[in-house]
């Protein structure tokens, strides 16, 4: 068969990375850090009836975001940030958006992404979600999604209350400083094992094209029993 430029092999399926949400009947999705709606768009099609609330501070996206979801009954968008305290703050907003941070850049983030290097300055608003989560109907169970570019130690100090009551996080999770002050995996992993939930594993990863380590993941968190 290679003689005539064809290649065999045995098939293997791809597994749905979010298969262990199966079983853990989530009603509620907390989207922290949505930016356009990417990982509304992807949990939509697998939790078709769950009740969404996105979360993004910056007004471009969050118009986009809007946009996206307008018709979705059971979907629900805030245009301001979470983290540790009520304030208002200027915001990192990078060329490539989804970079965009409370916290400045570091260095080796340029390097690793230089298109994202180029940024300017946006105002916003941060809320806590323990006080956010007062005026939502919080259906359990809960799945709380965060990919805040650093700023996930914030969000959590400000949501411990939530957090306890979640039954999975979704979390991007760095192994290097690509931000200036932020958690890396292990910080992050100590809090939520404190929570109560256990790691169990990653759904997508950013590798080092030059060393072949991983740079950041999704990880997931599953709480074992309440």
């Amino acid at each position: 068969m290679r003689k005539i430029g064809l290649d065999l092999h045995k098939y293997r399926p791809i597994p749905d990375k979010f298969g262990q949400l199966k079983d853990l009947n989530i009603n509620t999705i907390l989207d922290i850090g949505a930016n356009v709606g990417q990982f509304a768009t992807e949990i939509r099609s697998k939790l078709p009836n769950a009740q969404i609330y996105s979360f993004e501070p910056l007004k471009e996206c969050f118009e986009a975001l809007e946009t996206s979801f307008g018709a979705d009954p059971k979907f629900k968008a805030f245009n301001y940030a979470l983290g540790e305290a009520e304030v208002e703050i200027a915001m990192h907003k990078s060329a490539y958006s989804p970079s965009s941070s409370i916290l400045a850049m570091s260095q080796t983030h340029k390097t690793l992404f230089p298109h994202t290097k180029e940024h300017t300055e946006e105002k916003i608003k941060i809320k806590k979600l323990d006080d956010v989560a007062r005026d939502l109907n919080l259906e359990k169970e809960i799945l709380i999604k965060v990919d805040v570019q650093g700023f996930e130690d914030r969000v959590i100090a400000g949501g411990e209350n939530t957090f306890q009551k979640a039954r999975a996080v979704i979390m991007e999770t760095s192994f290097v400083e690509l931000y200036e002050n932020q958690p890396t995996f292990d910080d992050l992993y100590q809090k939520l094992k404190s929570l109560g939930f256990e790691y169990r594993g990653s759904l997508q990863q950013k590798i080092d094209k030059n060393t072949g380590g991983v740079i950041s993941e999704d990880s997931m968190f599953i709480r074992k029993k309440f």
